[in-house]
This record gives structure tokens, C-alpha cells and sequence, in this order.
């Protein structure tokens, strides 16, 4: 069977999401490169390059005639915001997207298109309206200030052979791991209920979507900018948690109050801005340029994600 493309390179490509894209277009493609940091076994047409993003070295030569860039690198965020941590976040996305520019304005044939997967939370907590691409209203305080120096890096790197496309990526819901797992987890144990006062908007993406979003924009080559990746369909945190609880068969679910939340973050080393902003975000460019979502509404994602 013919391939439609010949290879891919997936930046930071072994986190969940990197393995969603690998399994995505690994029928469909002769070889996909993941750089990592770490080495790992090559099985079938997928190989890891083990790669530095404060130097280029024989990686480089990877992005030689490849089709698309799709870069995940950064150090999560599920993590305490002490100032090493913080440093490490924000130096692990602007370095590797520094690299990468680099290195792609080098070369005598760079990848047809560069995606590169940044956050929504760079908009603010929104409680009184959705945030599209237009007029969505940008955010304060040290998560926002990333994101921000993140897309201006990206920008800011000249590439004239290669396509660019930023993706303001929102929660990512699927099967195997993320932040559904651990809400499940938590209906399943009895606290399933409400976080902080549950009103915040909880903007989602399943990851099928992400990949299918990630194979429209490789398909249409005049495609170029910044998108949010997000489902038409964003919820308030206690729908979430309700429709998380009636997949399970579950009927009660403890609420969880802020302070207690704020202990809880302490004691497994995150912080409450991962579940307590409010993320308001939908995918106004994405829909009128005719892409269309397989798992519009919450309901539809949760039922896959969840079925036997």
C-alpha cells in the first residue's frame, strides 16, 4: 500500500500526545522520527533519535525532506511553580523551538510544514466569554507569560521554505492517559464531584481530533497561523465531573472546596490552576475553514473514550 507521506519528525514525540500522533500516522507514513531525550527501542517504521535543545547536532540532519515538524517539546506542567521548575518549563519550549528554527533554516530541503503545539491557557480565566482566535483576550501571570514568549519564539524564527501552524491546544481527553484517566480515577474513588465552585469552563479536545486536526492542516497546504485546538463543545467543570460520574454508574461524587484543593496540589507536588481556571476557548477558525469535529459535545467524547 502506497504512503502518504514519507516521514515525519515529532519533536518531544514520547509524552501521551506524541505517542497519540505516532499511532495516528504511523500506517500512513514510511518512517516517523521521534526526538527524545531519552533512547528507546525502534519497532517497525519508527525510530528514536536521541536529541539536546541547547545543541544541534547529527539530529539535524533528520529534518532533512521530511514532510512535517510536529513539536511537543516542554517540561510538563503538572508540577509545583517554584522557581526551578519554573525556569525549567518556560527554557524547555522556547530552547527546543529556538533549535529546531535553527536548524530548519539550514537546510537545503526542511520540512514542508512546522506545527508547533503551544496551550490555550494563554488566554485569560474567562467567565463571561469564549475566546476565539480574533478576539480572544490574552491572559496574565506566569503560565500566560510562557505561552507568550513560547509563540513569540516560534514566530520569531525565520523559515522561509517551511509552512508554519501554531495550535493553542486545549485539555487533551482520551483512553489511554492524560487528564481523563485521573478524573476517572477520581469519580471511580468517590470524589467525583464539583472543584472549587465548579463554574469554571473547561475547554477539551479528544485526542483523535487533535490527530485529525494535526492531518487537516498537512492536507491543506495553504493553511498557515494560529488555530485554537479546542471542541465547539467547552463545559462547566460540574458538567464535566456529572457526565464523567454517569458513564461510571456513579451517583454521588464528594465536592472538592479550593482550600482543599490547594492542600491536595500541595501534597502530590501540581498546582490548582490546572483544574481551577476557567478556559473558555473555541475553534472559530478551525470550523469556518470547513474542518469538522468527530467528538463535538462532551457526551460523544466520554462515551467513546469510556466504551469496552
Amino acid at each position: 500500500m502506497n504512503k502518504r507521506f514519507r516521514k515525519i519528525v515529532i519533536a518531544g514525540g514520547s509524552g501521551y500526545i506524541g505517542k497519540v500522533l505516532t499511532n495516528y500516522f504511523q500506517d500512513q507514513t514510511e518512517e516517523i522520527i521521534v526526538l527524545s531525550r531519552r533512547k528507546s527501542v525502534t519497532m517497525e517504521n519508527v525510530r528514536t533519535v536521541q536529541w539536546d535543545v541547547k545543541h544541534q547536532g547529527e539530529w539535524v540532519k533528520e529534518l532533512e525532506n521530511a514532510d512535517a515538524l510536529l513539536n511537543l517539546t516542554g517540561k510538563s506542567v503538572n508540577c509545583r511553580y517554584h522557581d526551578k521548575n519554573k525556569r525549567e518549563i518556560l527554557e524547555s519550549r522556547v530552547d527546543a523551538t529556538n533549535i529546531l528554527g535553527g536548524a530548519i533554516s539550514h537546510l537545503k530541503n526542511p520540512p514542508k510544514v512546522w506545527i508547533q503545539y503551544a496551550s490555550a491557557t494563554i488566554y485569560k480565566h474567562a467567565e463571561d466569554s469564549p475566546m476565539d482566535e480574533y478576539s480572544g483576550e490574552i491572559g496574565e501571570g506566569f503560565s500566560v507569560n510562557v505561552c507568550k514568549k513560547w509563540e513569540g519564539a516560534f514566530w520569531n524564527q525565520h523559515v522561509p521554505g517551511t509552512r508554519k501552524v501554531l495550535l493553542r491546544v486545549a485539555i487533551v481527553f482520551g483512553k489511554v492517559d492524560g487528564v481523563f484517566v485521573r478524573l476517572e480515577n477520581l469519580v471511580r474513588f468517590g470524589f467525583g464531584g464539583k472543584h472549587g465552585n465548579g463554574n469554571q469552563m473547561v475547554s477539551w479536545v479528544h485526542d483523535e481530533d487533535l490527530s485529525r486536526i494535526t492531518d487537516w492542516i498537512l492536507k491543506h497546504e495553504q493553511i498557515e497561523g494560529t488555530f485554537n485546538a479546542a471542541s465547539p463543545d467547552p463545559v462547566q467543570n460540574w458538567e464535566l465531573m456529572k457526565a464523567i460520574r454517569s458513564s461510571q454508574k456513579v451517583v454521588f461524587g464528594l465536592n472538592a472546596p479550593t482550600w482543599l484543593l490547594r492542600i491536595g496540589a500541595w501534597i502530590i507536588g501540581t498546582e490548582t490552576e490546572l483544574i481551577l481556571k476557567s478556559r473558555w476557548v473555541i475553534p472559530k477558525k478551525l470550523e469556518e475553514l470547513g474542518f469538522t469535529f468527530k467528538f463535538k459535545t462532551i457526551k460523544e467524547a466520554i462515551h467513546e473514550i469510556t466504551k469496552k
